[in-house]
């Protein structure tokens, strides 16, 4: 059973679609940059039966409003958007689940509300994304956010453009070399409206600029010992943290995992065959790890 839902927030609304009775033991599903809640489409069938799970568009992607005209799309925007959903919902204590930047968002919302959190799943994140460590790439990070933001406002009256649907998947297989054609299109479903003469994507430009919180990896360290909540990590080893990846991602990587692994007494590491979106293009690869995670009651650390 799969329903749609809105929740109505002072810009718009939070779309969300929904798997199972809402009885059912809560888990929110969180999406990756740019992405929508149909990441979640082929894993969430494979779980178990007796949850309620939730996946939100954040802000500016899928079918959730755009924010008004003016501001950027900061990090702690989609924290605030989980706790504006679940106060709506009046859960209070849940299981989140995020990919990618939703694993990043599922991390700190574990440390500023870990009384709400049992259960913490991050599939290719380690739960934060620190800032980089070097003064001129931080301060060059927010002049992009800046000149972007009014580039796009000089550019506000250009009519969206219009893609043939095998053009707008290309572009989004283009985009992300580690989607498959049916994980493409899986996307597009929900990431496009279907208008005269093709497709317009439904994701606000201004959400391509990554506009993170400006924390240090020590800072990232120190808050992640606030999380109550028993931790599952599931890298992919051709991911995006692979180590022959080109990305700034490495500088944190080890340290990250490594305070993951001595300072939370319910964690869990698992490294599996696949790329990034393992979850979507082969989600029987990481379906029986959250199986087991979720039916199993609070334990002691273990790497599985």
């Amino acid at each position: 059973m799969v329903s749609e839902l809105k929740f109505p927030v002072p810009w718009g609304h939070i779309a969300a679609k929904a798997w199972g009775s809402p009885q059912g033991r809560p888990v929110l599903c969180l999406h990756g940059w740019l992405d929508n809640a149909n990441t979640f489409n082929r894993l969430i069938p494979l779980l178990p039966k007796d949850y309620y799970y939730m996946a939100m568009d954040f802000g500016g992607h899928g079918l959730s409003s755009h924010r008004p005209a003016g501001f950027p799309y900061h990090f702690l925007d989609y924290v605030s958007e989980i706790r504006r959903v679940t106060a709506a919902l009046k859960w209070n204590r849940f299981t989140l689940m995020g990919h990618s930047l939703g694993g990043t968002v599922a991390g700190m919302f574990s440390c500023i509300f870990p009384e709400m959190v049992d259960k913490l799943i991050l599939v290719e994140s380690y739960g934060f994304f620190p800032a980089p460590q070097e003064s001129d790439a931080w301060l060059n990070s927010k002049r992009k956010v800046i000149e972007r933001l009014l580039s796009l406002e000089e550019n506000k009256h250009q009519p969206p453009k219009i893609r043939s649907p095998q053009e707008a998947l290309q572009r989004l297989l283009q985009a992300n070399s580690h989607l498959t054609e049916e994980s493409g299109r899986i996307l597009l479903q929900r990431g496009a409206t279907e208008v005269p003469g093709g497709l317009v994507y439904n994701r606000d430009m201004r959400a391509l600029t990554h506009n993170h919180d400006s924390l240090t990896l020590e800072q990232c360290v120190s808050f992640l010992n606030k999380i109550q909540a028993s931790v599952l990590m599931i890298i992919a080893q051709d991911g995006i943290f692979n180590p022959e990846a080109e990305n700034m991602s490495q500088n944190f990587v080890k340290p990250l995992q490594e305070a993951f692994q001595s300072n939370l007494k319910h964690f869990q590491f698992a490294e599996v065959t696949g790329n990034h979106f393992v979850h979507l293009n082969e989600p029987e690869v990481v379906a029986g790890l959250i199986n087991i995670f979720l039916k199993r009651d609070q334990s002691s650390k273990a790497r599985l």
